[in-house]
């Protein structure tokens, strides 16, 4: 039996913070770098910043040395993770994992965002979870925005994620996913 449940896809909607989100995360963290010792895992998204309202969906980098994506991707096959099936899928050279964890009685959903070291894209990320963290003016605006995004009516994932782009490239710069 492997670690990691599976995933089940729900329409976007935008739930309050979660305090055992950083929980998950490291227990999460730990799986995969008890498989992986050469990765780093990065927890990124709304649920990487208290007080965060959003989908409720951990999202960690895994960030691995050149060379490694092979490795990478056959690991979380290994501790059960599945590949992408719903949303915006990403391309194998840059994949993302989804999977599940049950922690305290309640099942977490997980993406794991697979992306080579010295990647533009994991700057921009944890620059975007940073600045959400020391910036309580930006952070509710982020919130703000999801928000009518879901009152808008928009709750397919993948619009989901197209819809608050924007905001997000906004925030940081940059074109990256």
């Amino acid at each position: 039996m492997t670690p990691i449940g599976p995933y089940d896809d729900a329409p976007a909607e935008c739930l309050d913070y979660d305090p055992r989100f950083p929980d998950v995360a490291a227990r999460v963290d730990a799986l995969i770098r008890g498989a992986l010792p050469q990765v780093r895992v990065e927890h990124v998204g709304s649920t990487a910043v208290p007080g965060c309202a959003g989908k409720g969906v951990i999202d960690l980098l895994l960030v691995y040395p050149a060379g490694d994506l092979d490795a990478a991707r056959a690991a979380l096959t290994t501790l059960g993770f599945q590949h992408q099936t719903t949303g915006n899928p990403f391309p194998e050279d840059r994949p993302m994992r989804t999977g599940s964890l049950v922690h305290e009685g309640r099942r977490y959903r997980i993406h794991v965002h697979v992306i080579g070291e010295g990647a533009a894209e994991v700057r921009k990320l944890l620059r975007f979870r940073d600045h959400l963290r020391m910036d309580p003016a930006l952070l509710s605006a982020y919130v703000a925005e999801k928000r009518a995004i879901i009152a808008a009516g928009v709750i397919s994932t993948g619009d989901y994620s197209n819809a608050k782009g924007g905001f997000i490239r906004g925030a940081i710069g940059g074109t990256d996913r």
